[in-house]
Parts: structure tokens; C-alpha cells; sequence
């Protein structure tokens, strides 16, 4: 009798220290659930962060008191380990969600261009020790070219002599012509030339180049967390987000909260546009503001329109592969019958239509084919955009918020915190409403060959002159879905 009460006390003995030791590992894991709750906004809809709270610190009153009093033993056990669990679960998804968005704002805090020294495909040349002078466009372009030719330097003792000429297109029609012996290429610049300049180019030397992107988002200025303006990039090109390019897509989001309206305004890529930085403040079209950095497109845009870009979202058009499945579909209205000439089996009829997310790229990028050509693809481009953005904003997608942005990581950066993320979440959650969005396009008269291009001097392009009350009336919309009218 005595024996098996000394073993009873024993096993309770055990069963006291094992709860001792959950109840610890509970208190631990339910701090750090806390903290990171309020540091990141998250859960912070309808008291329930709150509530949350209120269940954890009554778990561990309770479980602190049958430790203390050494009360159902087991039942502390499972009640503790229960709730380690769960807490270690949210930790995971809040974890999850932190790195997801550090990783989008990482690689927006840096943009990336590949410089090249490169000759002809058939050239004997192989290595850059042979070559002795290089053609590339140190007007347009100095920075860059002189990072190169310095790197040269330093890393083959070797020098290059640079002969200056107008453009990398100038450069390019040059080496193919035998007049030159090599060039400097710098890969944001490298779209402008034909298409399969690949084909007829060999390079004996890269050296990349790694830029800080500053933004209002970096440098840390308020910005009305009710109220803001978003630059959306799209963008159609191999190797990392990160990559400087030429932007295809160019629409700006403005949010307003408070009012749960969201304005989508496309500038057509062919506008001509004064363009800073880079652009030496001359006109071009506004898709080669790309070419100097994504912060050159907002500072242009931002000029044209006279407002503030508070972030910036810059997306790969292949990362609609990912979203749009991500999403289930979307559905958007086609005023106009068209067959995609990227992509001949996919004809859109009048009304609307479902879009997978090889539909969706194939209708986006079609411009050929339809009766405005890129204003008209530009719309486009809004209603894709904006069945996406309703879908996102739907309680369901929010539910699947994680699982949508960590398929896209590869092919999204954006300057927006995850603080602001989940306040628009949160906002969204505690509504329960969807927020209504309405699309404007700017417009203007286009003409080819009639205004010059600064980045690709004495070319043919296509520009399209803006009308200056369509500009008026876009200018107009922004400001009053800013102000809640």
C-alpha cells in the first residue's frame, strides 16, 4: 500500500515537473505570438488580436494555477501542449508572411544592370585582353560605362580606350558593320535593339551592377495610411526582378481607405514625356524612363501628374502565370474581338470572357490586333489588373494572402512594408466589403517618325502626343478619390 502511494506521488512528482516545463514553453511561445501580433498589425481586425490575447493570458492563468495546485495533471498537460502548438502554428504564419514581404522589399531596395563588353558572333576576339578600344554612347550613358571600363582595369590590368558615340543603337549597327572592334552594352538598353541581337553578338566580358533604389518608401517620409498612391510597373524581360528594363506597363493606384475606392490610371507606354535623371529631362516616351531606374518612371509620372508615388509594385508580366491561377481565374469585359498575335490559338470574342493565366498574358500583351493599338492594350491591361486586385481584395484570396505572395517572390518587388499590407488586410477584414474599382486611360494623338527620341536618336518611333484635356480630366479623377469626393 505504501509502495504504490510512493510511486502515485512519484508519477504525480513527474507529471508536476513536465507541466512546469510546458508551462514555461507555452509562456515563451505566447510572448513571442504577442509581440510579433502588434509589431506586424497582424490579426488586428474586429478584437481580434485582441481576443487572441485575452486566450492566451487565460491559458496560462489557468495553467499557472494547476501547476501551483498540481490539479488534473493530464488535463494541464494537454490543455499546455495544445496551445504550444497552436501558438507555434500562428508563429509559423506570421514568420511566413514577414519573410515573404522582407524578401519583395529586399530586392526593392536594389536594381541590378549586366554591363558587357561584346563583338560580333564570328569574331576571332575571345577574351577582352585582345581588344584595345570599345564604342559606347558616353553621353547617354557615362556612369555606367566608365564602372565598367574601371572594372577592367582593376580586375585584367587591362585598358580600354572608349570612342564615344551617340547611342547603343549606333554602337550596335557599327560592330555588325565591321566598323568597330567591340562595344559596351548595358542590358537595360539592350531591348532597343532588333530582337535577335543575341543571335549575332558573343560577350568576352560582364561585370554587374548593383544600385540603391530610393523612394519615399525608403526614405522613410509619412505617408496617410488612408490615402495613397501606388506606382505599378510591368515589365517583360529575362533574368532577375531586379533587373533595370523598359516598362510595358505603367498604371498608378490610388487608395483611399476610408471611401474603399481604388482608381487605376494607365499612361500609355508611348507617351511623350519629359524624363529626369537619366533622361537629361528631354522627351521620349515614357517607356524608356525604365531604362534609367524604376525611381526615373515614378519621378515622371509623378511630374506629369503633380502627385506623390508613395510605393511601388513592379511586376514581371510571366508572374500572371502564377497570379492569376493563384487567384482561380479571373473574368473581364472585351469590347472588342481580337485574335493574340503572340499567341494565335486564344481569340477573344465580344463580352465577357474567363481568363486562365496563359489567356491573361496572351490578352495583355496584344496590341497589334486591336483598333487603338497600345491605348487599347493598355486597357486591357487595366481590366486585368483590376479583376486581380478585386479578387486579391476578396475575403477569400485575403485567407490565401501567404500562399498567393510567396508563389510570386520570384517575380514581384515592391518599397510596401508589410505594416501597410496588413493595414489594407486588416481594413478589408474588418469591412467585410470589397472595394470598388473604376480604370481611366490618358489619351493622345499618335504619329511614327514625328517626334525624336532621346534615348534612341535619329529612330523611327511611335509617340503618342497627349491631349491636354484628357490630362486635366485623369489629373481631376486622382485628386477627387484622394479627397473622398
Amino acid at each position: 500500500m505504501a509502495k504504490r502511494s510512493r510511486k502515485r506521488r512519484k508519477k504525480q512528482t513527474s507529471l508536476s515537473v513536465v507541466n512546469l516545463a510546458l508551462l514555461l514553453l507555452y509562456t515563451l511561445i505566447s510572448i513571442l505570438v504577442v509581440f510579433t501580433m502588434y509589431s506586424y498589425q497582424f490579426l488586428n481586425f474586429s478584437q481580434v488580436n485582441n481576443i487572441y490575447t485575452g486566450v492566451l493570458v487565460l491559458v496560462f492563468v489557468v495553467g499557472l494555477l494547476f501547476v501551483l495546485l498540481r490539479k488534473a495533471p493530464r488535463l494541464t498537460a494537454v490543455l499546455l501542449a495544445l496551445f504550444a502548438f497552436i501558438g507555434v502554428v500562428t508563429l509559423f504564419f506570421f514568420k511566413s508572411a514577414i519573410d515573404v514581404t522582407g524578401k519583395l522589399n529586399e530586392t526593392a531596395s536594389f536594381s541590378e544592370m549586366e554591363m558587357s563588353v561584346v563583338v560580333p558572333k564570328d569574331s576571332n576576339i575571345s577574351a577582352i585582353s585582345q581588344v584595345t578600344e570599345v564604342q559606347a554612347p558616353l553621353g547617354r550613358d557615362r556612369t555606367n560605362i566608365e564602372n565598367v571600363i574601371n572594372q577592367v582595369q582593376a580586375e585584367k590590368n587591362h585598358t580600354l580606350q572608349v570612342q564615344d558615340v551617340e547611342s547603343y543603337s549606333v554602337a550596335y549597327d557599327n560592330l555588325l558593320a565591321g566598323s568597330s572592334q567591340a562595344m559596351v552594352l548595358n542590358s537595360a538598353y539592350a531591348s532597343l535593339l532588333e530582337s535577335d541581337y543575341t543571335n549575332k553578338l558573343k560577350t568576352i566580358y560582364t561585370y554587374k551592377i548593383k544600385k540603391e533604389v530610393t523612394t519615399t518608401a525608403q526614405t522613410n517620409e509619412a505617408v496617410d495610411a488612408d490615402v495613397f498612391n501606388v506606382y505599378i510597373s510591368g515589365i517583360d524581360t529575362y533574368g532577375p526582378i531586379s533587373s533595370v528594363s523598359r516598362s510595358d506597363v505603367n498604371i498608378i493606384m490610388t487608395v483611399n481607405q476610408k471611401t474603399k475606392k481604388v482608381l487605376l490610371t494607365t499612361t500609355p507606354r508611348d507617351s511623350y514625356v519629359q524624363i529626369p535623371d537619366g533622361g537629361n529631362n528631354q522627351y521620349d516616351k515614357l517607356t524608356h524612363a525604365g531604362l534609367y531606374g524604376v525611381e526615373t518612371s515614378m519621378k515622371t509620372l509623378e511630374n506629369l501628374y503633380g502627385i506623390n508615388l508613395d510605393y511601388y509594385a513592379r511586376i514581371n508580366f510571366t508572374s500572371f502565370l502564377t497570379l492569376i491561377d493563384q487567384v482561380g481565374g479571373i473574368e473581364v469585359y472585351n469590347d472588342q474581338e481580337f485574335t493574340s498575335w503572340t499567341n494565335s490559338k486564344y481569340t477573344f470574342p465580344v463580352g465577357n470572357v474567363t481568363l486562365n493565366s496563359e489567356q491573361a498574358l496572351a490578352f495583355v500583351r496584344e496590341r497589334y490586333s486591336l483598333a487603338n493599338g497600345d491605348n487599347d492594350r493598355g486597357k486591357n491591361q487595366e481590366k486585368v489588373i483590376a479583376a486581380v486586385i478585386g479578387k486579391l481584395a476578396s475575403i477569400n484570396s485575403i485567407s490565401n494572402f501567404s500562399a498567393i505572395i510567396n508563389g510570386l517572390s520570384g517575380s514581384i518587388q515592391t518599397d510596401m512594408p508589410l505594416s501597410t499590407m496588413m493595414t489594407i488586410a486588416n481594413g478589408q477584414l474588418e469591412s467585410g466589403t470589397n472595394y470598388e474599382v473604376i480604370s481611366q486611360a490618358l489619351t493622345g494623338t499618335g504619329s511614327t517618325g514625328q517626334l525624336p527620341s532621346y534615348a534612341m536618336p535619329n529612330a523611327s518611333l511611335y509617340m503618342m502626343s497627349i491631349d491636354e484635356n484628357s490630362l486635366a480630366t485623369v489629373k481631376q479623377a486622382i485628386t477627387d478619390v484622394m479627397e473622398g469626393r
